[in-house]
């Protein structure tokens, strides 16, 4: 189980090399309007939230609420932001969380005009160190589609065990027809 130090010391911020992890703020829905848009077509490959174009009221509600699970530790998403702060580059965080494990999964995705510069692996590597060694958890996963060898690479370059290839396991998020499969990665301790 998970200890209220642990809980208190989820900090609203994490900072790697190249990267500002910040806590979700209602104010900050232009700038994730303008990071999901410009990088629609790539998303709705892989994510059910994004097969329409995001608003600003849309978006600003869903901040609103993700910061208010971020404060009851319920789901911890931290968008991703170019070093200085001034530019949302992406999302990830700690989604299925289970604090009587405790454990959670990591998520991620960088827009379209910053993938490939190893964003996504630096994001998941600080939050891995953060979950397992301030937070505790004592079980981390990520998911992905195995189509997704992009994001597929990123668990096995950070040292998570395949646990499972899960066969039609969700809908492909585009077309609700197709049966899509899962793979599971994890680190345990």
């Amino acid at each position: 189980m998970v200890t209220a130090d642990a809980l208190n010391a989820v900090p609203d911020e994490v900072r790697t090399g190249r990267l500002l992890l910040r806590r979700p703020d209602p104010a900050d829905a232009r700038a994730l309007v303008g990071a999901v848009n410009a990088s629609l077509p790539e998303l709705q490959r892989w994510m059910h939230w994004a097969q329409h174009p995001m608003t600003e009221d849309a978006s600003r509600e869903n901040l609103r609420s993700a910061a208010e699970k971020f404060d009851t530790r319920e789901n911890l998403r931290y968008h991703v932001w170019n070093a200085s702060g001034t530019e949302l580059i992406g999302s990830s965080g700690y989604h299925a969380l289970n604090w009587l494990i405790p454990r959670g999964e990591i998520g991620y995705w960088i827009a379209t005009p910053h993938t490939g510069r190893g964003y996504a692996r630096e994001v998941a590597q600080a939050l891995t160190d953060l979950a397992l060694n301030t937070l505790r958890l004592r079980r981390l996963e990520i998911r992905c589609d195995p189509q997704n060898e992009r994001s597929a690479r990123i668990p096995a370059a950070l040292g998570y065990t395949l646990d499972a290839h899960l066969v039609n396991d969700d809908v492909d998020p585009r077309d609700h027809m197709r049966l899509r499969d899962t793979l599971i990665f994890s680190k345990v301790q």
